[in-house]
Parts: C-alpha cells; sequence; structure tokens
C-alpha cells in the first residue's frame, strides 16, 4: 500500500530550457506522487527566441536528466497557449490530465486523487488557483534559476561559441545532458534562424535604449474572411521572416486606427476591394495586448474583423510591401506552428473558431 499523498501531481511549465529549477520541482514531486504529468507550455507554436525548442526536444532534456526508473512514472504531454481564453485553456488542461489519469490509473475502484504542483511566487502559483478540485504542492524556487537569462546566455553568445555551456555557471542551473543537447543544437540550422530572430531583436530594442521610459507600440491587423477563408501574408523581413501573418502594421501618428488597418491591409495584399466596401464589411474590432506577444516590446494591437459577402471567386491579392505574398488560406487548414507571434489567437478569438 502507497503511502504516497498524492496518485498523481500535475507539473506545468515552458522547460524553455528545462533546468536545475524544474528538476528540483520533479523529485518533490515524485517523493508525494505515485506518477506526475508534465504539460510543456507554448505547443504548437514557431520556434522563437522565447520558445527556441520544440516540443519533443523538450521532452529529450526532462527524460534524459532522470533515472529509468522514474521515467517510468512521468507522463510528458504538450499543453497549447490559448492566449486570450483562460476558460478555454483550463478546459485543455483538465482534457488533457482526465485523460491520461483515466489512461494510468491502475486502481478502478478508487478515485484517484490529482495534485497541481509548482514554484511559489512566480507564474504558476497563478496555476495552483485554477483548479479548486484538485490539491496543490507549491515548492520553493531552486536557487532563484530562471530560464530567461539562460536563453538570453545561449543565444547572445556569438555562433558555434561553447564557452558560456561549459561555464561554471550553466553547470550549475543546467543539467549535464540539457548541456550536451544545447551543444548539439549550436550545429543545426535552426540554431542559426532562432539565434538571427534574438539578434535583430537585441538590436531592434537598442534603440530604444536612450528613451526615458521603454516604449509601448501600436499596430494594427486585419482578419479579412470570406467563404470560409482568411486573407494571409507571408513576412519577407524580420522577425517572424517567412512565417505566415495577418495583413498589418504600425499605426502612422496621423491616422485613425481604422485608415491605418486599411492603409496596411491595402499596401500588403493589393485586395481589390474598393475602401467602401472594406468599411462596411467590418463586424468589429478588439484589442488585443499580451505582454509576452511581441519579442519587439510592449505591442498592443488594434484588430479589426471583416466579413466580405460570400462569393465563388475569392477577390484577386498580391504581395507588397512587407509581405512576401499574400493569399487566402481555408480557415480549416490554419497551422499555429507557422503563424507569427499571437496572430493565430487573434484569429479564434475573432472568428469564433
Amino acid at each position: 500500500m502507497s503511502n504516497k499523498e498524492f496518485d498523481f501531481l500535475v507539473f506545468i511549465g515552458r522547460f524553455q530550457p528545462f533546468h536545475m529549477g524544474h528538476l528540483e520541482v520533479i523529485q518533490a514531486g515524485l517523493q508525494q506522487a505515485e506518477q506526475m504529468i508534465i504539460l510543456c507550455g507554448s505547443a504548437h507554436q514557431p520556434r522563437s527566441a522565447r520558445n527556441p525548442w520544440t516540443v519533443s526536444e523538450r521532452e529529450t532534456m526532462i527524460r534524459g536528466a532522470i533515472s529509468e526508473a522514474d521515467n517510468n512514472r512521468i507522463h510528458i504531454a504538450p499543453l497549447m497557449d490559448i492566449v486570450y481564453n483562460d476558460e478555454s485553456w483550463t478546459r485543455n488542461v483538465q482534457a488533457t490530465v482526465n485523460g491520461l489519469v483515466t489512461a494510468h490509473h491502475g486502481i478502478p475502484h478508487k478515485t484517484p486523487k490529482v495534485g497541481l504542483i509548482g514554484h511559489s511566487k512566480d507564474e504558476s502559483s497563478y496555476y495552483l488557483n485554477l483548479f479548486p478540485q484538485w490539491g496543490a504542492v507549491q515548492v520553493k524556487n531552486f536557487d532563484g534559476i530562471s530560464a530567461t537569462p539562460i536563453r538570453a546566455a545561449i543565444l547572445g553568445s556569438a555562433e558555434n561559441d561553447t564557452s558560456y555551456i561549459e561555464s561554471d555557471n550553466a553547470k550549475q542551473v543546467l543539467p549535464s545532458n540539457v548541456r550536451e543537447n544545447i551543444v548539439a543544437f549550436y550545429d543545426t540550422e535552426t540554431y542559426v534562424e532562432v539565434k538571427g530572430e534574438h539578434d535583430f531583436v537585441v538590436k531592434y530594442k537598442q534603440a530604444w535604449d536612450a528613451a526615458p521610459y521603454a516604449p509601448t507600440f501600436v499596430t494594427v491587423d486585419a482578419v479579412v474572411v470570406q467563404s470560409g477563408h482568411i486573407l494571409m501574408v507571408e513576412r519577407k523581413a524580420r522577425p517572424g521572416k517567412g512565417l505566415m501573418a495577418l495583413p498589418g502594421g504600425f499605426l502612422d501618428h496621423d491616422e485613425k486606427l481604422v485608415d491605418a488597418c486599411l492603409r496596411e491591409l491595402r499596401e500588403e495584399t493589393r485586395l481589390k476591394v474598393p475602401a467602401p466596401v472594406l468599411k462596411g464589411s467590418i463586424k468589429s474590432q478588439q484589442v488585443f495586448d499580451d505582454p509576452h506577444r511581441s519579442a519587439r516590446g510592449r505591442t498592443i494591437t488594434h484588430a479589426f474583423y471583416m466579413e466580405l459577402e460570400p462569393n465563388k471567386a475569392l477577390p484577386k491579392v498580391k504581395g507588397s510591401d512587407d509581405a512576401k505574398y499574400a493569399k487566402w488560406v481555408p480557415l480549416a487548414n490554419l497551422d499555429p506552428t507557422k503563424i507569427f507571434e499571437d496572430h493565430y489567437f487573434i484569429i479564434k478569438k475573432m472568428t469564433g473558431m
């Protein structure tokens, strides 16, 4: 008969990368639970300086840092961010955990005891309060380790420079297998691309170093839908080079939001629809202000949802200005791993997907 308090403890994190603080939570959890469920957040997103590693790569980091016996007690699953719908995100966590508990709980007649485990006094404390049906275990942040400066050191090094990974600091905050994984990561084209994005953002932010306050940028985005298709562009420059995005851009000082949206839409797509028709097609407007939505800094966007009359022939479009090309994409074919910033979540919110 087990004397552990929980049948399952749930640990939610991004693990970008997996570090000693995360390992400490897992070890504490395994002492109190028969099994652990680890949910890797920010799943199904394009790589970025904030999220350089895929779920499978992060799972390799996690499993390589623990023993074979402990691996048999751990279940790892992806968890997609749902930035502008907390209820949907919470429901997703519940469904994922319930599915894993059902699959791995070996005593049908006994109701499993489930709990959440996480660091106290950080963003995970918020998660601990979202699921009152489960218990909660708080652990101290081991040595105050944070993944943010670790990523900055990894991506800020010169190409193929392993001095940080070989440093005493890295050895203190990263398990040995994770350091080996990162050294291998340095030799990939993926690393070169992610580092390029990181270096672009660093240089971009340097232009604002002399400002008395951190700047807040205002942008606009056009969510144009017709006959089950949405108008998208491929970005031809950093950040997000090669990713699909909503047509949009920065607000000029001398224009209204709606005029800026129509201007950017015209500049980037050459959409063959008269401006009065576009204005008349606006069904809603919404602000999207997640603090992490843009790597360039605090950026608040105003999105306009335009629903054009159904027509078998979609209006002609052509990429221009900041867009490599423009195209109509069936809503069912949208791939969040290839969409810039939070544009996928903006689309979901405004179209009701």
